[in-house]
């Protein structure tokens, strides 16, 4: 049965991971399939509610952009299930595309996106002369040799506090002049040493290059377009110095497009009580 109007609520923190090749992006949209539309339906299964109750998330990622890390806040009525419990019964109805890895009653005080102290983003490229099948979905395929070395240096240039206005999509109705500062405490590259990029190794120059970047919040479409130009320099287009210059000049006048959403995934959202 329904809950009745006016039943005391309890606030819920989601651990989630989802494939975005299956969603429009996270947030709710009219007539299209969302992470948020498709759990806000299933909560509203689960706990037998009147309407879909209004979910909060760490960060909004766009359309085609994955999670292993996401977390969200939502106020139920008092439902008999636990953690484990209320996991379970929204995996049978979300799962493969949605999967919440852990769920945990909190405070009223918990907020998911004002309580985050910091997000890591990850993201992907598959840097050989051919494409891989089972990579696809989840890499941009670069063909063209990379100079990992010039591009471990050019993310040195993204640490610390910056106006990152040159790689982030403007909000509508902001003001081109107002700056959009944002702090980055990790930014680097690594060759990925899992099983696919191992299997891999007979192709020659084959190599799964994983970049991290981490910060306090990020800004519409800035780790594509950090990605983007930092590839630029492993091609030898773009160097350390040029993207500095970027970064100081503001403007996203030509600036390379942002690369694919496919190779990005939100990690970890930290928050101070962990």
């Amino acid at each position: 049965m329904e809950q009745p109007a006016g039943a005391a609520l309890q606030r819920w923190r989601l651990l989630i991971a989802y494939d975005g090749a299956a969603f429009r992006g996270f947030a709710v949209q009219p007539k299209v399939p969302s992470v948020a539309g498709a759990l806000r339906q299933a909560l509203e299964r689960t706990a037998r509610m009147s309407e879909p109750p209004h979910i909060t998330c760490a960060g909004r990622t766009d359309a085609g952009v994955h999670a292993r890390g996401q977390v969200v806040h939502v106020d139920l009525p008092r439902i008999s299930y636990d953690g484990p419990g209320l996991a379970r019964a929204l995996n049978r109805q979300l799962a493969p595309e949605v999967v919440v890895r852990r769920a945990e009653p909190v405070g009223p005080d918990f907020d998911a996106r004002r309580s985050a102290t910091g997000r890591t983003y990850r993201y992907l490229v598959w840097n050989a002369p051919a494409p891989d099948p089972l990579l696809a979905p989840v890499c941009w395929h670069v063909r063209d040799q990379l100079d990992l070395g010039s591009m471990r240096t050019a993310s040195d240039v993204l640490l610390g506090t910056h106006d990152f206005r040159s790689f982030c999509r403007r909000p509508p109705g902001r003001d081109p002049a107002e700056p959009i500062v944002r702090r980055v405490t990790r930014a680097r590259w690594s060759v990925d040493e899992g099983p696919e990029a191992t299997d891999a190794r007979g192709e020659g120059e084959a190599r799964l290059l994983r970049f991290e970047i981490a910060a306090g919040s990020f800004c519409h479409q800035m780790v594509r377009s950090l990605v983007a130009s930092l590839v630029e320099v492993g091609r030898g287009r773009e160097n350390a110095a040029g993207l500095m210059e970027r970064l100081r000049a503001a403007t996203r006048h030509r600036m390379a497009d942002p690369a694919p959403a496919r190779g990005l995934c939100l990690v970890s959202v930290d928050y101070e009580r962990d």
